[in-house]
C-alpha cells in the first residue's frame, strides 16, 4: 500500500497533542492524585464512559478521515500479453494415399499428431487449417483458440474432400487467400502432402507459389512418404491391401519452398515429422518486447466509509443514550 498524499499525515501531530491534553484533564477528574490511587466515588465508571466515549469515537473518525485524505493506493504490476504473433495456415493432404501405413500408424494420423503438437507450442500465433484432396477448402479460419484448431485437426480424415487427386496448387491458393490480408509481421503456410499435383484449377503449384510470394508469405513444404512402395488398407476382404508407389515430387516441393523463402523437408517416419515441425517452430519464433502495465486501485473507501458510519453512530448516541444518562 502506498499513499498519494503522504503530507496529510502531518495532521496527526496536532491531533495527538490535543488527545494528550484532553486525556490528561479527564484523568485528573477520574483519579485522585494521592497514592495509592483511588477512584473518585462521585465520578462513576459509567459516567466516565459516557463522557469520554464521544471523544474517542471522534478521535477514531478523525484518524480514519486523515488516512482517507492521504489517498491510500494499491499498485498492481504485471506483464502485458503479446498483441501480435505469426499467422500460420496448416495445409494438409487428405487424399486416400495418406492412409498408407509406411509411417506409423498411418501417414495422415502421423501428420495430425505432429500438427497438433506444433499448435500447442504456438501460444501467441493465429493458426488456421486448409484440407485438400481433389479440391481444397478452409477447414478452420485463423484463430488464437488453439483448442478449436486441434479439434478441427482431429476431425481430418482421408478422403474427406470426396474428390480424388491431389490439388496442391489449389491448396496453396486457398491458404493464401485466407492469410494474405493479415496484418501479422510474418505469415507462413505449412503444406504437407504425400504426392504430386495432378488435378485442380491451378495444376501447376509453382505458379501458385509465385503468386503467394507476392504477399510475403513463406511456404514450408513437407513430403510425407517413405522412399519406396507402401500399402493402403482397402477394407475389402478379398484384397485387404493394395500397394502404391512413391509418387512424391521432391523437386516441385523444393521449388515451392524456395520461391517463397521457405524450406522443403522429407519425412519418412513419425519421429522425423515431429522433428520437422520442431525445426519450423524454432525458425519461426516471434520476438516480443516485454511490456509492463501498472494498475492503481484507490483504497480510501475502506477508511472513509467506516469514518462516516462512526460519525452517524456518534450523532445517534448523543441524541439518544447519552442524553438519557442521569
Amino acid at each position: 500500500m502506498i499513499f498519494k498524499n503522504p503530507q496529510i499525515f502531518l495532521l496527526f501531530i496536532p491531533l495527538i497533542l490535543s488527545v494528550f491534553y484532553v486525556s490528561k484533564n479527564y484523568h485528573y477528574r477520574f483519579f485522585r492524585t494521592n497514592f495509592p490511587l483511588e477512584i473518585n466515588p462521585a465520578y462513576s465508571i459509567k459516567i466516565f464512559c459516557v463522557e469520554n466515549l464521544p471523544f474517542y469515537l471522534r478521535f477514531m473518525v478523525l484518524v480514519l478521515l486523515i488516512i482517507a485524505l492521504a489517498r491510500p493506493e494499491k499498485v498492481l504490476k504485471g506483464e502485458l500479453p503479446p498483441t501480435e504473433g505469426i499467422d500460420i495456415m496448416l495445409t494438409i493432404d487428405t487424399s486416400l494415399s495418406m492412409t498408407a501405413n509406411d509411417i506409423n500408424p498411418s501417414r495422415i494420423e502421423a501428420a495430425k499428431n505432429a500438427a497438433k503438437n506444433f499448435v500447442l507450442k504456438r501460444k501467441n500465433d493465429r493458426i488456421g487449417v486448409v484440407v485438400f484432396g481433389g479440391v481444397a477448402y478452409l477447414s478452420c479460419p485463423l484463430t488464437l483458440d488453439h483448442d478449436a484448431v486441434n479439434a478441427f485437426i482431429d476431425r481430418i480424415q482421408a478422403g474427406m474432400t470426396k474428390s480424388d487427386g491431389t490439388a496442391i496448387g489449389d491448396a496453396i491458393l486457398v491458404a493464401t487467400n485466407h492469410i494474405k490480408k493479415s496484418k501479422a509481421k510474418s505469415k507462413i503456410i505449412i503444406l504437407l502432402t504425400d504426392g504430386r499435383s495432378n488435378t485442380g484449377i491451378v495444376q501447376d503449384p509453382v505458379t501458385a507459389a509465385k503468386l503467394t510470394s507476392e504477399f510475403s508469405i513463406k511456404i514450408y513444404t513437407i513430403g510425407t512418404a517413405s522412399k519406396g512402395p507402401a500399402q493402403i488398407y482397402t477394407g475389402n476382404p478379398l484384397q485387404p491391401y493394395i500397394t502404391i508407389e512413391d509418387d512424391l515430387n521432391d523437386e516441385e516441393l523444393t521449388k515451392i519452398a524456395d520461391i517463397t523463402g521457405g524450406k522443403f523437408y522429407r519425412a519418412t517416419s513419425s519421429q522425423e515429422l515431429d522433428n520437422i515441425y520442431s525445426e519450423i517452430d524454432k525458425l519461426e519464433k516471434t520476438k516480443f518486447d516485454v511490456k509492463y502495465h501498472t494498475e492503481v486501485n484507490d483504497l480510501y473507501n475502506i477508511f472513509l466509509i467506516p469514518a462516516i458510519i462512526l460519525a452517524f453512530c456518534i450523532i445517534i448516541l448523543e441524541k439518544t443514550y447519552i442524553m438519557t444518562v442521569p
